[in-house]
């Protein structure tokens, strides 16, 4: 019955042929929403205090950002941190005074002149020079100056103690004394910021080098989408991949249409978003993904595709969305990839072709990833999927074949053989399809021939008995 009506809905159907979707020119191609790769084209504008709201949540900002930006802030994150710090060491020596140079001695006093110059040089009548006092005793040294940081004599040395300090190098030149409770707390405040800085940048390169939105890169959507005839029903359908042997856990399929709407009341939503039920194989939306799977939907009388024939859609302005979500096998992140198909993507009449095969060779089943956007054409219907139902059915309700016509009446009893007649009648044999009644008594005579042909062939109308219960009969 089955067979039939596909038959006849292949006759009936005037445009039952290979389609080809028409060439749109690049000005009619709509602008997509979501682009090949998963990346969406939507930019916010007009967003108040939008850079405070960015630095807010400074960690989101810098693994979002592009590597440039990161390596850039990472960099400046421990050079400006270096000199910070120099500069507050170089504040501390100066007010220390380990920065100024040591006071030079006094230069020494001539030596007095002798006695014995003092006399030559006087007369006679000159008076004696009185004996000159003895030089004063040596002023006592000074203490010995101990610095905040030893062997620091500058800017430049503050500044590789600070970069030693915070990275604990320590080369064993540069130290710190206990003469300055301020460069103490300092070193403290130092260590400090710079484990935190570190720990900051490395977390931030670590979730760039390993956030899920790179696992997407391995995952593939088929470059069109296909409708064409699965079990009698149109379908739209698509196909993914994994290439990657560590699988997609709980992996699950969405595809969501979006497209211009006008509700009841007049009001126009010009990127109405719709969901499709879609599914891989079957109805349900979970897969299990261990290798290419066409992704089904049937377009029935819940789906939006339901009343659009081959040219509408062509024509239609839309664009289907469709979402791979799941797991990390190894790692454990969630991971989302998207696609999107325009309608100029919508091949009709199309099918995928067969992927996957078994090699008896290694007794292993191989992926043939260069067929993964292959199709080939068949022959399916250009109506839209609510003409083809309505075909069906009526070719459902059409009248079948003409019925039998009636069986003729059983002979009629002679009155001279009431006995056998009742005996004939009272055996159900004859009614339920089972042996022949046996013609006897005055019914052996001339009419035996007759009435035994007639009987006959009320017995095979009736139950349809096989050749070998009729031989039998054919000897009466």
């Amino acid at each position: 019955m089955e067979e039939g009506i596909s038959i006849g809905v292949q006759a009936a159907d005037e445009n039952f042929q290979r389609y080809r979707p028409a060439r749109f020119s690049s000005r009619r191609v709509r602008r997509r929403v979501v682009f090949k790769n998963g990346e969406c084209n939507v930019v916010q504008g007009n967003v108040a205090k939008r850079r405070r709201r960015y630095l807010q949540d400074i960690f989101t900002t810098l693994v979002d950002a592009q590597w440039r930006w990161t390596l850039l802030v990472f960099a400046l994150s421990f050079l400006l941190s270096w000199l910070g710090f120099a500069s507050l060491w170089w504040l501390i020596s100066l007010a220390h005074g380990d920065l100024s140079p040591p006071a030079s001695a006094p230069a020494p006093l001539p030596p007095p002149p002798s006695p014995a110059n003092a006399s030559a040089g006087a007369g006679p009548g000159a008076p004696q020079p009185q004996p000159s006092p003895p030089p004063p005793a040596p002023a006592p040294p000074p203490p010995e100056h101990i610095p905040c940081v030893r062997e620091v004599s500058g800017f430049a040395s503050c500044f590789l103690f600070s970069v030693e300090t915070q990275h604990t190098i320590g080369y064993g030149t540069r130290s710190i004394t206990e003469e300055c409770p301020e460069a103490i707390f300092v070193m403290c405040l130092q260590s400090i910021t710079g484990v935190m800085i570190q720990a900051f940048m490395v977390g931030i390169v670590f979730a760039k080098l390993s956030r899920p939105k790179k696992r997407t890169q391995t995952l593939l959507f088929s470059r069109n989408a296909v409708v064409c005839l699965r079990d009698g029903s149109l379908c739209l359908m698509f196909r993914v991949g994994d290439m990657r042997k560590s699988h997609i856990v709980e992996a699950h399929v969405r595809a969501q249409l979006i497209r211009q709407k006008v509700t009841a009341e007049g009001e126009l939503l010009p990127y109405f978003q719709q969901e499709l039920r879609v599914g891989g194989d079957g109805d349900e939306e979970r897969i299990f993904f261990i290798w290419p799977t066409t992704i089904v939907h049937c377009i029935d009388r819940q789906s939006p595709l339901y009343n659009m024939t081959a040219a509408e859609l062509a024509r239609e302005r839309l664009e289907i969305v469709v979402i791979l979500e799941g797991v990390i096998e190894s790692t454990g992140m969630t991971t989302q990839a998207r696609s999107s198909y325009l309608p100029s993507e919508i091949l009709w009449g199309h099918r995928f072709e067969t992927q996957v095969t078994f090699k008896k060779e290694t007794g292993e089943y191989e992926v043939d990833y260069g067929v993964f956007n292959s199709t080939y054409e068949v022959a399916t219907p250009l109506c839209s999927a609510r003409e083809l139902d309505e075909r069906r059915a009526r070719l459902s309700a059409s009248p079948g074949p003409p019925p039998l016509p009636p069986l003729p009446p059983p002979p009629p009893c002679l009155e001279a053989d009431e006995s056998s007649c009742a005996s004939a009648s009272a055996s159900p044999s004859a009614s339920e399809g089972g042996a022949s009644p046996a013609v006897a008594g005055p019914l052996a005579g001339p009419l035996a021939g007759p009435l035994a042909g007639a009987a006959t062939a009320v017995i095979v109308a009736n139950s349809k008995p096989s050749a070998d219960r009729l031989a039998p009969e054919s000897h009466m």
